[in-house]
């Protein structure tokens, strides 16, 4: 039985082996050869110099260190006569380093980056421990995009400033009296009573002109009849 089933297996490798013959090679001869890494993998943690002047982008605001969730990097700095921070010291433990990226995501200041680079082996533990020379040193031909002159031609836009309002005398008048302010309604008081409505007035009735009449004409008849 175990002969068979070795057989079965054999069988099963050389069909898997016949379907990619012929064709272009899946793997790569490493170390002569080396697989393009994307951009956005997590490879070694470095540190980006300046484009111009060559210095560290760092300035040593310990953002990095405190989102670390292993504690692998180290900053320290000191100030001078300006009160400006000086980097220092800056290590990082890749011995400890799980390559999550919250560091890269903190800085505000292009200041380190998770480069493309794989090959960091080393027999002894102590190669792992990197100090900030090693760091820039790895880091120098590292291509990134630097957001801080983004930041700084965004600050050094001055805002539109608002036209000052005119004074009171200048300004137009409303032109509906529906635009004019209308006066608060007064709320009544306790004391104040409302006024009692007037008693409508009846209208005039058309026969009261005929009855004066008719009383007349008997008055005249009374005065006639005594005369008599």
């Amino acid at each position: 039985m175990g002969v068979m089933k070795d057989l079965k297996n054999l069988i099963a490798g050389l069909g898997i082996t016949g379907k990619h013959l012929g064709r272009h090679a899946i793997t790569i001869q490493y170390p002569e050869q080396r697989d393009t890494i994307p951009e956005r993998s997590r490879g070694i943690v470095v540190l980006l110099s300046d484009k111009e002047t060559g210095e560290l982008n760092c300035t040593a605001c310990q953002l990095c260190m405190r989102a670390c969730p292993t504690g692998a990097i180290v900053v320290e700095f000191e100030r001078d006569e300006n009160k400006r921070k000086i980097l220092t010291k800056f290590d990082l433990d890749n011995t400890i380093c799980c390559f999550c990226g919250l560091c890269e995501e903190s800085c505000n200041f292009s200041a380190l980056k998770l480069a493309t680079k794989y090959e960091f082996s080393t027999t002894d533990k102590d190669g792992l421990l990197w100090d900030m020379h090693k760091l820039q040193e790895v880091g120098r031909d590292v291509p990134y995009v630097d957001t801080r002159k983004k930041k700084a031609e965004k600050s050094e836009k001055k805002p539109t400033p608002k036209p000052a309002p005119k004074p009171a005398d200048e300004q137009p008048a409303p032109k509906d009296s529906s635009e004019a302010p209308q006066p608060a309604d007064k709320t009544p008081g306790v004391g104040d009573m409302p006024d009692k409505p007037k008693a409508a007035q009846k209208p005039d009735d058309p026969n009261d002109g005929g009855t004066d009449v008719a009383s007349d004409n008997r008055d005249d008849d009374t005065k006639r009849e005594g005369n008599d």
